[in-house]
């Protein structure tokens, strides 16, 4: 049997620069990606997981709490641990928000470069092989599409509206489900233009 509590969508927020910073560290990155896949973990937890040190791992979740990316989790587990949680809701990386700061851009640019790391490397690892290993339920839950569609940005905006509308009913539907049979579930959604490869050539002929 599975359990199911219903809340209100959360609210996307969109980093400001010192967030990004704080994000510009890979293994900051990994850490945060933990937390949202994994649940509240410590210090020590997290250095297990990572084979990093505990003070390592401390120091980088203190990096992530001071811009409110991480909280403390008080009173939630025993012992002497601090445990961390990532707050709900999602984050969005957005250039125009750092405009002007070349430190903000450059964090900005070292932020996004590592979650899109970690994504292709998940993706291979499992499409690549893990697959021929899962039960053949969970490869047959499994996919990966791609394809190519002509529209104008007003189109592709509703596009992406769409998408986010039946993703975020998904994540409010399920979210804090346990039980048998449940795990966790990455779903992606990568929208936006192709670089057109035939505008030269059409304008010289």
């Amino acid at each position: 049997m599975t359990e199911n509590r219903k809340t209100p969508a959360p609210q996307r927020r969109v980093l400001d620069a010192g967030a990004l910073r704080a994000l510009s560290h890979p293994l900051r990155v990994r850490i945060f990606d933990i937390l949202a896949q994994e649940g509240p973990q410590t210090a020590s937890t997290l250095a297990e997981i990572l084979g990093e040190s505990s003070g390592a791992t401390s120091y980088h979740l203190r990096a992530l709490a001071r811009h409110d990316l991480i909280r403390e989790l008080a009173g939630e587990h025993g012992g002497r641990e601090r445990w961390w949680e990532r707050p709900v809701g999602g984050i969005v990386y957005d250039s125009r928000a750092v405009q002007g700061s070349p430190a903000g851009e450059a964090a900005l640019q070292v932020a996004v470069a590592e979650v899109h790391r970690r994504r292709h490397e998940e993706l291979m690892e499992f499409f690549s092989g893990r697959i021929d290993r899962e039960p053949a339920e969970w490869a047959d839950a499994s996919s990966s599409m791609t394809s190519g569609i002509s529209m104008t940005a007003e189109q592709t905006i509703d596009l992406i509206k769409r998408i986010e509308a039946v993703i975020d009913e998904a994540s409010e539907t399920y979210r804090g489900q346990k039980g048998e049979g449940v795990r966790r579930v990455s779903v992606r959604a990568d929208v936006f233009p192709l670089k057109n490869l035939t505008t030269k050539k059409e304008a010289a002929s």
